[in-house]
């Protein structure tokens, strides 16, 4: 009798060419000049076998861009699991604008049953649209692709320098597809090669592996990977999105951290969490040299990002004459959204983003339609509550100012005009506030500074109050907690002859997120004795954010001034800094995971303003949106769905489930 769907590594050759009709495109981003040229289109020339597929280069390297396809989306808010699965951002309830399977996550109700963001099987907004992106499917046509361009009688009008960077690109794939499943589901079967169609039901029921077995393996797979790659893409016009030595890199660092932190390290939680057969799936026992293996490999990853030419992202081409606080914010939103700037390490421009910027985006005037600028995605109290102070402290410790009733509402004045309309009255939380702030959140008065404001700064502000322009007075599109994702939107958005959004290959790693990862490690390998090191990473993030370094800082306005000078401390103060710097590209979702810190996180009420109130008075009052229930230690890992366990009775459940 025939398996069917065992894990989704077996394939028939009939699913093969459906994915093989899937045309996966690059769009060019607009601003360049005819640049990708469509790299990943994946359809053949009358290809109908894997032997006609690997006897001309032409064909190969579609198949190679068949492996690249499976990249999850992550610049749409919908398939990005960390936008919408935590706290961090909020949307309303009942799909009132979008379906988002995510979100049932964040208002725990995942399944076991046909589980949300199913990625093991692809379905329910896994990794992208219409359940396409199965990663186990991923990972097969990338063992296909390597087991026959590795064959040099193969491909034979293929280079050797391009063969050996080719095999690059698919160990690299098919590493970093494994590591996004065990960052979901904890330990998982390995796939080492392709399963024959004709396996034995032995050997395609394969079972999960060690997460240090499994560890070690993708960490090979990623050296081998970097060996060949270009440390930079040179061919701009076709090339763009292809991995490079730094991508390798930096994905091998973000694997590491991931494994050294207490989610994966010395986890007590999992202890009895064996195979079938007994074998202990995770260490229980706590190994610091894993936090030196991924200080290392962070390390390794900013010099070869460096040399290759990438740096702290800084707005140097603005064509007006502008404040020092505009230009700040421009620093810190545009490394994000402008194509292709010197920040980003990894980009993947086959997901775009102009849905993602419309689902931020507000009115800001009355003659804009909510259509035009849906501002969906709402941050959340807790989230704007997380920003330092303009000392640049947590709002908790900052001994000269005071945050204490934050329905209080002050009124802006002249040295508030650059980021609060002046004269304009709106919470005391929304003032005394640090550059990333304004940057990364629009609120009732806040100003939006663009393209199209010229050189006046105060040209656009939010009015957010029920009945305003940029107030949740529509059906379907409105906010819900009363705070927009400013941070996600290219600075040359416009309302011109319709809404127009300037969209951008979607940041994967950028380098000031390598730098954390870094400080991180660091920190918790050598302990204070590497605080120089640390600091000095900490303090170029915040140099770009307007801010001093941590140590004056701390030492001036902390009522903690020696936080800094223990690991602990000095723990508490990365672990907030990478917060506020990765905000809202879904990055704190998993870190709060890794670090073990869900059961606190995601169990507090979720809260906004009442965005439903005419006057100031109704709506600056803060309305519980959500009680979340996050069941530790259940929820640190995805189910597998009922069926996948019936197929292939060698998988467990994870625990809880």
């Amino acid at each position: 009798m025939k398996i069917k769907n065992i894990i989704s590594v077996k394939i028939s050759l009939q699913k093969g060419r459906k994915f093989f009709a899937i045309v996966m495109t690059i769009l060019c981003l607009v601003g360049l000049q005819s640049c990708e040229k469509d790299f990943l289109d994946v359809v053949p020339d009358n290809v109908t076998t894997l032997e006609n597929a690997f006897k001309l280069r032409n064909e190969a390297q579609k198949y190679l861009f068949t492996c690249y396809s499976y990249i999850p989306k992550n610049g749409d808010g919908v398939y990005n699991i960390g936008m919408l699965a935590g706290d961090e951002t909020w949307v309303a309830p009942n799909r009132a604008a979008i379906t988002s399977y995510a979100f049932n996550i964040a208002t725990g109700t995942q399944r076991k049953a046909s589980p949300y963001m199913n990625a093991w099987e692809g379905n329910y907004q896994a990794a992208g649209p219409s359940d396409r992106y199965p990663l186990f499917d991923g990972i097969r046509h990338c063992n296909v692709f390597l087991e026959n361009v590795e064959d040099r009688t193969k491909v034979a009008d293929l280079t050797e320098a391009e063969r050996l960077r080719w095999i690059g690109e698919a160990k690299f794939l098919k590493a970093y597809y494994h590591y996004y499943l065990m960052r979901m589901y904890g330990p998982i079967p390995v796939i080492r090669v392709s399963l024959p169609i004709d396996a034995p039901v032995e050997q395609i029921q394969v079972a999960r592996e060690p997460i240090d077995a499994t560890v070690d393996y993708l960490v090979s797979l990623l050296d081998e990977a970097s060996v060949a790659l270009p440390p930079q893409i040179t061919d701009t016009q076709n090339e763009l999105g292809r991995i490079t030595k730094p991508i390798v890199l930096g994905i091998k660092a973000e694997l590491l951290l991931m494994a050294a932190s207490p989610l994966f390290n010395g986890n007590s939680d999992m202890a009895g969490f064996n195979t079938k057969n007994g074998t202990p799936l995770f260490n229980t026992t706590y190994d610091v040299t894993k936090w030196k293996k991924a200080a290392n490999a962070a390390k390794e990853a900013i010099i070869a990002a460096e040399s290759g030419g990438h740096k702290i992202f800084y707005k140097n081409d603005v064509a007006f004459t502008i404040s020092q606080t505009a230009k700040t914010k421009l620093n810190i939103t545009q490394a994000i959204t402008e194509p292709w700037n010197d920040e980003v390490i990894w980009a993947n421009p086959n997901s775009r983003t102009y849905e993602l910027q419309r689902l931020c985006m507000m009115p800001l005037d009355n003659t804009i339609a909510h259509t035009q600028a849906r501002k969906v995605f709402s941050p959340t109290i807790e989230s704007a509550s997380n920003f330092y102070t303009k000392n640049g402290v947590p709002i908790e410790e900052d001994k000269t100012l005071t945050f204490g009733d934050i329905t209080e509402i002050r009124e802006a004045t002249a040295a508030d005009k650059f980021d609060i309309k002046e004269g304009y009255r709106t919470s005391v939380l929304n003032f005394n506030r640090e550059p990333r702030f304004y940057a990364d959140l629009g609120f009732d008065g806040a100003i939006f500074y663009k393209y199209d404001s010229g050189s006046d700064e105060t040209k656009y502000y939010i009015k957010a109050k029920y009945q305003d322009y940029a107030g949740s007075a529509d059906a379907f599109d409105f906010n819900i907690t009363g705070y927009y994702i400013k941070k996600l939107v290219n600075w040359e958005q416009h309302f011109g002859n319709g809404s127009l959004y300037k969209e951008y290959a979607w940041p994967e790693l950028r380098l000031a997120d390598l730098y954390l990862m870094y400080a991180e490690a660091l920190n918790e390998a050598d302990g204070i004795a590497a605080s120089g090191e640390v600091l000095q990473y900490l303090d170029v993030i915040r140099q770009r954010a307007g801010l001093k370094g941590v140590v004056e800082s701390w030492t001036n306005f902390s009522s903690n001034p020696v936080k800094y000078t223990t690991q602990e401390g000095l723990r508490e103060i990365i672990h907030r800094e990478r917060s506020i710097e990765m905000a809202y590209e879904g990055k704190n979702y998993w870190d709060i995971r890794r670090w073990k810190k869900a059961n606190q996180e995601f169990n507090e009420p979720v809260k906004g303003w009442n965005v439903f109130g005419v006057t100031e008075g109704a709506y600056y009052q803060v309305r519980t949106l959500n009680q979340q229930r996050f069941v530790a230690p259940r929820d640190y890992f995805w189910p597998l769905d009922e069926t996948t366990l019936i197929q292939n009775p060698n998988l467990i459940q994870n625990p809880g489930w």
